[in-house]
Order: structure tokens, then C-alpha cells, then sequence
């Protein structure tokens, strides 16, 4: 099941260490070149990149040979782990098969066939039907233009209105950065559009309620209830949700909280989204998330954990009623106007299609339930730190809020640089998480993952924050 050990690792990577003169000039050429996702562009010249050359189970090791503890599976996708071989093969062996094959014209492969009848198996009983993209922003933005059609064929063409959640992420497409409710993708995009709308995020530590979940739930509920009251049910189209907000700081709502929000949906008559991803494939320590607490969406964008991030890949998964919706409600005969040329890809469902086979006969989603106790214990054991305000965790998905106040919550002022400092002082530690600009750390480490690893995950995080601490200008504001 599992990749090279760690122990293997450093004679089979001494190869891709670059020397000084090849790491400059590959960074200079990335400088002049090469447009990051979501970067400062004109600080990321003055900096230049981190380059990575090679990884090992949740172990990775850039071009100047330092190895590096990935608690953060890459961007919230390589559950599987890296060097997994049997994935690596079943790409090779498609890609000498039929490397390509459009789904167009009625064209099909067998990888996309089989993989569309395999993710209606272990998705919510709901969902009959799948759609394949090329990621999680694609399937948002799929998720949207079938929302449109389905109401259009439906004869109830007033209901366009979307609402989300403040601080949630649905990718960063022309239409779904609209739905996410974080700053930096609507500023200077002309965003969120008067058709977007958001309610509060589902926030324990920050909510008025604080620990009372059915006051938190209830709150939530009357959100929504009230945004589409002063729309109009008859104008409102969806409502969108992470069942944790990622990217908005692993936010974990109360249990119940998904299911009370998809039954105040279902009586409201607008249909139920729910962006499963990063917390789909195991991530929260179900299959999916939904899992947890029954609940049974009209649709479902997936990615990340699909293909583990070797090869791009997601779905938009959907209900046979909005299905019949969309089919039967178009002219006869004509086509339903969306599709791009990757749609289905060969390769990255063979992909999938194997990694998929690793979570439930490979033994890796047993791995991350029986672990996951042991990574809950790491993150509980540091609230008591001076700097940890709140500890959050569900599964392999976890974060640490910081505050220089613990008694008022209060954060630290942006001008600290604190984010970015805290992030580097991992790097130096030869630890990889995700640094918020909020100061929240978020954690996703593979969900191969073992005990002894995440031992020394929370070895190496202790000397950060208590690197942090050290600084004077931090313990200056604590003191604030």
C-alpha cells in the first residue's frame, strides 16, 4: 500500500538535487516566465520559487536536498501519498492504450465509463448521475451552468440567485470565485455578482454562540431562511456549502449542522450543493463527508482526492431528478450546451479508478481512521500554548487558530508579517502546512500517514510556535 519508506529515500533522490548554478538559473527562468496561482506576482519575482524535486509518502525534498514533512498533501489532495506506484502504472498503461478520447459525438472510454458508475456507487444514494472535469473550480462552475439549464427546462427561469457562505471557497472560476466569499478573489475581478450572496460562515470560536451547537445550527438555519425570504424563493436557485470550509480556515461547524442546512434547502425549494472538494475521499474519515450525517445532496463537485493530485481530474455528481430536469426539458434532440475537450479524460480516470481502489482495498481510508486519533491528540495537546487560541479537527483535517489574546480572541495586526513568518520558520523546520493570512494553520497530512510520522509532525510544529513566541514583536503584541 504504501510508497518507498522514508529511510530509502535520500540515495534514490540524491539525483535531483540541483546545484547552486542550476537552482539560479531555473529560478530566474520561472521569475521571467512563470504565472504562480494566487501570488504577490511582482514580490514572487523578487523572491523566486521554492522548487521540489521528488516526494515519498508524505515525505518531499526540494532541489537544494532538504527533505520536508508534507502535512498538507500538497494542496489538500495527495491523500494517497506520493510515489505511489500502482497509480503511476495504471496512467502509464492508459496513456499506451488511448491516451486520449473526447467525449463528444457520443464518444466514450472505458476508464470514464467505469469510473462515472463507480463514483455513483460510493457517492450519496441521491446522486445517479456524474459529470468529469479537470478539477474542483471546472465542477463549480459546471455545478452553476446545470443549476441555470435545469430551472430554464423547469419553466421557472426567475431563479437565479445563489447563496454561500461567508469565508467558503468554491475555486476561483469566473463564476464560482463569485461564490467564494474570501477578499482576494473578488478584488479587482468584479466580484461576487448581484446574483451571489452569502450568510454567515458557521464559525464555533467566533460565533456569538460559542460552544452552544444548537444555537449555532439554529442561527444558521435563519440565515438562510431570511437571505431567501428578502430574495424571494421563487428567485433563489441554490444554496452552496463545504461540510468544513477549507480554505477559509478549516472551519468545522457542529455535527448536524450539514443535514439541518440541507433539510431547511429542501423546504425552501432551492437545490442543495455541497463542495466536497477537499473534504471528499476520506479527508474527514468517511468516504465523504455527507456520509456522516445521511445526507443526500442534488449535487456534489469533487477533485483534489480523485486522482490524489497525480493528474487533474474532478466531478460534478447529480440527482437524477435535476437529471431529467435538464434532459427532458430541452428541445428534442439538441445538445445541452457545456462540455470542454478534457471532459472524461482517459487517463485521468484510469487514474482515479486506481486511486479509489488503494482507499477501499488498499487499506489507506482504514489507515486514515485509525490514525486520526492520534493526529486529533497532537493538535488538542497544543492548546495550551501561549499562541494557540482554537484547535479544530475532524479526521485528517485539522488547525490551529492563533491570537495574542486567548481571553478576547484577539488576533495579531496583519503589518506582523506573521502569516508568511510562520510558514517560513516550518520550511526551516522541514515541515510543510498552510499558513492563513488570519494566522490560522491548516493541517491535511496524507491519508497514509502513520503514528510515528505524525509524531514527528507535532515534534517539529512545537519548535515553530515556539519559535514564533520567541520573536520580541510577537510577544510585544501578546503583552498589547
Amino acid at each position: 500500500m504504501t510508497a518507498l519508506p522514508h529511510a530509502q529515500t535520500a540515495a534514490a533522490d540524491h539525483a535531483n538535487i540541483a546545484t547552486p548554478e542550476q537552482h539560479a538559473a531555473l529560478a530566474g527562468l520561472d521569475r521571467a516566465h512563470l504565472i504562480h496561482p494566487v501570488a504577490p506576482w511582482r514580490r514572487h519575482e523578487e523572491r523566486g520559487p521554492t522548487v521540489l524535486s521528488s516526494g515519498h509518502g508524505v515525505w518531499l525534498q526540494d532541489a537544494q536536498g532538504r527533505e520536508l514533512l508534507d502535512a498538507f498533501a500538497g494542496l489538500w489532495c495527495v491523500n494517497v501519498g506520493y510515489g505511489q506506484e500502482s497509480v503511476v502504472q495504471a496512467a502509464v498503461e492508459q496513456m499506451r492504450r488511448l491516451p486520449y478520447a473526447t467525449g463528444y459525438f457520443h464518444f466514450a472510454s472505458e476508464p470514464a465509463i467505469r469510473l462515472a458508475a463507480k463514483l455513483v456507487e460510493i457517492t450519496p444514494a441521491s446522486l445517479t448521475r456524474a459529470y468529469l472535469t479537470l478539477g474542483g473550480s471546472e465542477s463549480v462552475d459546471a455545478a452553476v451552468r446545470f443549476i441555470v439549464q435545469y430551472y430554464n427546462n423547469t419553466g421557472r427561469p426567475a431563479k437565479k440567485h445563489f447563496i454561500a457562505l461567508e469565508r467558503g471557497y468554491h475555486g476561483s472560476s469566473s463564476t464560482g470565485a463569485g461564490l467564494t466569499a474570501l477578499p482576494v478573489f473578488h478584488r479587482g475581478f468584479d466580484l461576487p455578482l448581484a446574483t451571489q450572496h452569502h450568510i454567515p460562515s458557521p464559525n464555533p470560536y467566533r460565533h456569538e454562540s460559542g460552544s452552544d451547537a444548537a444555537a449555532l445550527i439554529a442561527a444558521s438555519v435563519a440565515s438562510l431562511r431570511a437571505k431567501v425570504a428578502q430574495l424571494g424563493a421563487e428567485n433563489v436557485a441554490a444554496f452552496f456549502c463545504e461540510p468544513v470550509q477549507g480554505s477559509g480556515g478549516v472551519i468545522v461547524p457542529p455535527r448536524g449542522w450539514l443535514k439541518a442546512m440541507a433539510d431547511a434547502a429542501r423546504e425552501l425549494d432551492i437545490l442543495f450543493v455541497v463542495d466536497e472538494v477537499i473534504t471528499g475521499f476520506g479527508r474527514t474519515g468517511t468516504m465523504f463527508a455527507c456520509d456522516a450525517e445521511g445526507v443526500q445532496p442534488d449535487l456534489m463537485t469533487l477533485a483534489k482526492g480523485l486522482t490524489s493530485g497525480y493528474v487533474p481530474m474532478g466531478a460534478t455528481m447529480m440527482s437524477e431528478r435535476v437529471y431529467a430536469g435538464i434532459a427532458d426539458g430541452a428541445p428534442a434532440g439538441q445538445p445541452i450546451g457545456h462540455g470542454a475537450t478534457y471532459s472524461a479524460h482517459p487517463v485521468s480516470a484510469a487514474v482515479a479508478l486506481e486511486v479509489i481502489r488503494l482507499y477501499e482495498e488498499g487499506g489507506i481510508l482504514a489507515n486514515a481512521q485509525r490514525v486520526a486519533a492520534r493526529f486529533a491528540a497532537g493538535l488538542a495537546a497544543l492548546r495550551s500554548h501561549p499562541l494557540v487560541g482554537d484547535v479544530r479537527c475532524v479526521g485528517l483535517l485539522g488547525a490551529l487558530e492563533l491570537v495574542s489574546d486567548k481571553a478576547s480572541k484577539r488576533g495579531f495586526d496583519p503589518a506582523l508579517g506573521l502569516a508568511d513568518r510562520l510558514f517560513a520558520l516550518g520550511y526551516q523546520h522541514g515541515l510543510v502546512f498552510r499558513s492563513f493570512g488570519d494566522h490560522v494553520l491548516g493541517f491535511a497530512p496524507a491519508l497514509t500517514i502513520t503514528e510515528a510520522e505524525l509524531d514527528v509532525l507535532f515534534v517539529r510544529l512545537c519548535r515553530v510556535l515556539d519559535d514564533a513566541l520567541a520573536a520580541p514583536d510577537v510577544r510585544a503584541a501578546m503583552a498589547g
